[in-house]
């Protein structure tokens, strides 16, 4: 009998055979708690074996569906083809050399791809490395070096990573940054339009959160001292929030005008998650800069920097790099992905996802009075929770259906400044069967409560 292998053949099947997490898992969660750091932690700790399409299959047998696409990175699928076929004769020719030593063609190839697929048609340049936070941490340094100027700007909510520097962008305290100051210092948090908690409503949110943020930067930090404002497009860990319409265009054109470079952080929010290649091009947004990561490499570790060429040849020569940024078979796994985004249309699944689940959701949401906002876009959806007849978050209950998902087959994830959002991120791949009985377990879960 021939094994089977993961990726798009494997069964796009649930298949609950154990307890959840089952006894091999349980086995193997002990010797993790053994030898691995107690700070790395795990969503649900049952341990993958095999992984394609929309399902994650472990080792005790079970079949689950997927609604996380390990935070928006397998977007493509786990083991898609393009990306294990370019990946592989990449491994067989060479794993490393170091781009900054002995150079290699892939590196110029994903730089020549970001130029053609990021927004606008200005001459654009990009420089690669291993994670979201080291995109962002670059994009920092760059801005600075082409501004002469130190400050930088977050928002609200944000979410940009867990080094120093990220950190001290990263809104929310635990568990990203508890206990582990002090921070990286000239970095300011202004107010970010949140239709649902806006407090005016959310007709509002748009004019007076830019108005507020405009405010604060020109009379707490001063315009001409600001190297660079930072913004997700659509924010990630902090609830999967849709920033108002026009806040956005309001926030890039105050940058434009004030010699600011504009950063569209795009690590979970980029490559078709959205249902456009980039969710800034929603309002016609084109930064100066834009980092991307997750989904760009099929599961692989690569991010990247890409803006105005004049902005990136901003740092010396040596100024920017690492040992392992743009490896070789990260780059060819990621043109594997793109080939794969452009041959499938990713974006218009991204689309049918956004229909589909928006059309389930808002009927749960018709049923149960906990739920009170439904929102994103594309395959970037997210519910918010609250206590019934307030706007009170409900942490509780959503780490409650969060439970109830797992046991029943269901991955899915939460996230929100108050722990209160459960978001769906499943594979851009993933069958619309699947997805509707994911869907149905997730309506079962809110019926337990």
């Amino acid at each position: 009998m021939t094994e089977l292998s993961g990726g798009p053949d494997l069964p796009q099947e649930r298949r609950v055979v154990t307890a959840i997490p089952g006894p091999k898992s349980q086995e193997l969660l002990a010797r993790k708690n053994a030898a691995v750091a107690d700070g790395v932690g795990s969503v649900l700790p049952v341990f993958t074996v095999r992984a394609g399409g929309g399902v994650i299959e472990d080792v005790d047998g079970n079949s689950l569906i997927d609604f996380g696409s390990g935070i928006a990175v397998t977007s493509v699928g786990s083991s898609a083809e393009a990306v294990v076929r370019r990946a592989s004769a990449q491994l067989a020719d060479f794993t490393h050399t170091c781009f900054m030593v002995t150079p290699y063609e892939g590196y110029v190839e994903v730089c020549e791809e970001l130029a053609r697929l990021t927004p606008g048609d200005h001459a654009k340049k990009s420089a690669l490395f291993n994670s979201g936070a080291e995109a962002v941490e670059n994009a920092v340094k760059i801005a600075r070096s082409y501004t002469r100027r130190q400050a930088v700007v977050v928002f609200d909510h944000g979410y940009h990573g867990r080094t120093n520097l990220t950190m001290a962008l990263t809104a929310k305290n635990m568990p990203y940054k508890h206990g582990f100051g002090p921070f990286a210092p000239e970095v300011y948090r202004v107010p970010l339009a949140y239709p649902y908690r806006w407090l005016t409503g959310p007709e509002n949110c748009a004019e007076e959160a830019a108005a507020q943020a405009i405010d604060m930067i020109s009379k707490q930090i001063g315009a001409e001292n600001v190297a660079a404002i930072i913004i997700e497009p659509v924010l990630g860990e902090g609830g999967f929030i849709e920033p108002a319409k026009g806040f956005l265009p309001r926030v890039a054109e105050f940058a434009k005008s004030n010699g600011i470079v504009f950063v569209a952080d795009e690590i979970q929010s980029g490559f078709c998650r959205t249902g456009q290649w980039f969710a800034c091009e929603d309002e016609g947004i084109v930064p100066d800069l834009i980092t991307t990561a997750k989904g760009i490499a099929g599961g692989l570790p690569l991010a990247a920097v890409t803006g105005r060429a004049e902005i990136m040849d901003a740092a010396h020569s040596g100024g920017l790099g690492g040992t392992y940024g743009g490896n070789p078979v990260a780059c060819a796994a990621a043109l594997g992905a793109i080939e794969t985004m452009r041959e499938l249309d990713l974006n218009a699944r991204a689309k049918r996802i956004e229909e589909v689940m928006k059309g389930r959701l808002a009927a749960i949401r018709e049923k149960y009075d906990i739920i009170g906002d439904l929102r994103g876009r594309g395959a970037m959806i997210a519910i918010e929770l609250v206590k019934s007849g307030t706007k009170d978050p409900n942490p509780e209950a959503t780490a409650a259906v969060a439970k109830a998902c797992h046991s029943a087959g269901l991955l899915v994830l939460t996230c929100g400044t108050y722990g209160n959002v459960l978001r769906f991120l499943p594979p851009l791949v993933i069958g619309e069967d699947l997805l509707n009985e994911g869907l149905d377990i997730l309506e079962g879960a809110f019926a337990e409560l």
